[in-house]
């Protein structure tokens, strides 16, 4: 552009803004334009402005969480928030799932069982239960379940074991805590350790309180027999054994003392918590809950020490395994009274676990632990039998007395205890033999009742061995018998019956004492109807051998052979004097009589 151009346009711009000044009229706005331009812009200007009220509103709301957060937690703060995920800790028996939120356990899975439905059988779930572990810190209690932990798993061997190995931690400060699981390869028992360190201005306490609630689910198909056997036991550390009562009942106790281990008990599994050292003391409870789903509620608060370690055990009752977990564990599975509990310890439990390695049908063991038993105790029944005959030849001896000294019964007596002892027979012989395998008779009636090993077990029409075998249900409830009829407790009866009856034969029993054989059987029937199947089975089979054997050795026994070797004591004690004890007996008879007269 040359000078004459540049100057030519000034000047004609120069002259448009003068026009445009002085004489021009003013311009007609363009409005959609302008409009379109002016929302763009205030709608820009809103949002910027909304942005601005956001940023500051949430700016005071994470400010006040955060304080909220330090006033409630103090130094363990910075911990409560995070991302909740599942870690496993599994191995051939147990399937344990942990949760770096707490650090705890939230579900445990039995491997090879599974509940009465065919469901999964879990022992322990977090959404009906709560392990819970608090410290006490200066700001108050503390779950350790409201923290965040970070997850180390790892494997170590100890022992020639092999065990899986996860480390939960929480650092705060100059503090830490750390929750440590190992579970070895097999087994339902893992250990949990509790280390804190640098805690020492962060807690005002040096215990741990642990709080376990169970809403125990329902797992086994009669309802009745499960809440009988479900209650807790707990061991004290100077070794007493005890439980909260049974059926039921809610019952609650607080133990003052030191404890060793507490088990939440049910018919054919238990939770336990096993110290390494010790519980300080404890808070149990327990009720039965209105709903069919759970069998029980269950809750134990106890004290630890921070620097603690337990052992979880979470498995069946099988005697073997709880025999080995650590004292008297063993007694979550009930073996009986004392004096029948040792058939149980050392002899059933043994021999069956034996015939287990041969037959895998549990009725086919049944019928050879009958066997066995049977012929162990075969001496005991040959005596008896002998007894019964002997007193059998002497009837009509018996009967000449009766007819002899009629209403005067101390008489009566006091010679038939002096043709006793010429005849060399004692009234009892026949008894105590039968006395004597009582243990054995009884002993069953706890051990078929809680033996895990039969549990879902079927044998001919019975379906579960654990539970009784209904043939029909009836539509109504008969008192003291169940709206149900089971074929096995029926057999049991009918064969009692018959034993008694040709039992009477051998006999010279008359009246009641003759009669009470009849009535006991149907005592029974009532009370075995909804038993397992397996105890009416074991009783029946029971029934039919001793019948047996009483038939083989009758066919045996001589009685005339028996009424001579009668005879030879009879001449050989002719000249007997009494005994001590045969001449107390008769004094004592003599005093009674006395007394009634006077």
């Amino acid at each position: 552009m040359d000078k004459n151009q540049a100057t030519g346009l000034i000047l004609f711009a120069a002259v448009i803004l003068v026009y445009s000044l002085f004489f021009a009229s003013e311009p007609v706005p363009v409005t959609e334009p302008q409009t379109t331009d002016r929302s763009t812009q205030v709608q820009t200007k809103t949002e910027d402005r909304d942005q601005d009220i956001g940023l500051e509103a949430n700016a005071p709301a994470d400010s006040l969480s955060s304080l909220a957060d330090k006033q409630k937690y103090g130094y363990f703060s910075d911990l409560v928030r995070g991302e909740k995920r599942a870690i496993v800790l599994e191995n051939d028996n147990i399937k344990v799932t942990l949760s770096n939120k707490g650090g705890e356990i939230q579900k445990v899975e039995i491997k090879g069982f599974e509940t009465y439905d065919q469901q999964p059988l879990i022992l322990y779930n977090s959404e009906s239960g709560s392990l819970d572990y608090i410290i006490k810190t200066r700001q108050g209690d503390l779950s350790l379940n409201d923290l965040y932990f970070t997850v180390n798993e790892s494997s170590e061997v100890q022992d020639e074991v092999k065990l899986s190995t996860i480390t939960f931690t929480a650092n705060t400060g100059s503090g830490s805590i750390s929750r440590k699981y190992q579970l070895p390869q097999t087994g339902y028992q893992f250990t949990h350790k509790i280390e804190g360190q640098g805690l020492e201005n962060l807690i005002s306490d040096d215990v741990l309180t642990v709080t376990w609630k169970s809403e125990l689910k329902r797992l086994e198909e009669d309802m009745g027999e499960s809440r009988r056997k479900t209650y807790m036991n707990f061991f004290t550390l100077d070794e007493t054994y005890d439980y909260l009562s049974t059926g039921d009942d809610e019952d609650a106790e607080q133990v003052g003392e030191p404890l060793k281990w507490v088990a939440f008990k049910q018919r054919f599994f238990t939770s336990g918590i096993i110290a390494q050292n010790q519980f300080n003391s404890g808070n149990l409870a327990q009720e039965t809950p209105l709903d069919s789903s759970y069998v029980k509620n269950m809750s134990a608060t106890l004290y630890l020490p921070i620097n603690g370690e337990v052992n979880y055990f979470f498995g069946p009752n099988n005697y073997k395994i709880l025999k080995n977990v650590t004292p008297e564990f063993d007694k979550n599975v009930d073996m009986g009274y004392i004096f029948v509990s040792w058939v149980n310890k050392y002899i059933i439990v043994n021999l069956f676990h034996w015939l287990e390695n041969f037959f895998d049908n549990y009725g086919v063991i049944i019928i050879l632990i009958v066997f066995v038993i049977k012929l162990f105790l075969l001496p005991l029944t040959y005596k008896s039998y002998i007894g019964m005959a002997k007193m059998r030849v002497i009837k009509p001896e018996i009967d000449e007395l009766k007819e002899k000294y009629g209403e005067d019964q101390t008489k009566m007596q006091q010679e038939q205890m002096k043709l006793f002892s010429q005849l060399g027979v004692s009234p009892i012989s026949g008894c105590l033999p039968m006395v004597l395998q009582m243990p054995f008779l009884l002993a069953m009636f706890f051990f078929f009742p809680n033996s895990i090993e039969l549990r879902q077990e079927s044998f001919l029409w019975a379906h579960d061995l654990s539970t009784y075998d209904s043939i029909l249900n009836l539509p109504f409830t008969i008192p003291f018998y169940g709206d149900h009829v089971s074929l096995f407790t029926l057999l049991m009866t009918v064969s009692q019956i018959a034993y008694t009856h040709f039992n009477n034969q051998l006999t010279t029993a008359q009246g009641p004492m003759k009669n009470i054989g009849y009535i006991m059987p149907v005592v029974f029937m009532f009370v075995l109807n909804s038993f397992p199947a397996a105890l009416s089975f074991y009783y029946f089979v029971s029934n039919m051998v001793t019948f047996g054997q009483q038939y083989l050795i009758k066919q045996f026994v001589d009685d005339a052979k028996i009424r001579e070797k009668v005879e030879e004591s009879k001449i050989k004690n002719a000249n007997k004097k009494k005994s001590k004890f045969q001449t107390r007996i008769e004094q004592a008879m003599k005093a009674a009589e006395s007394s009634k007269t006077e």
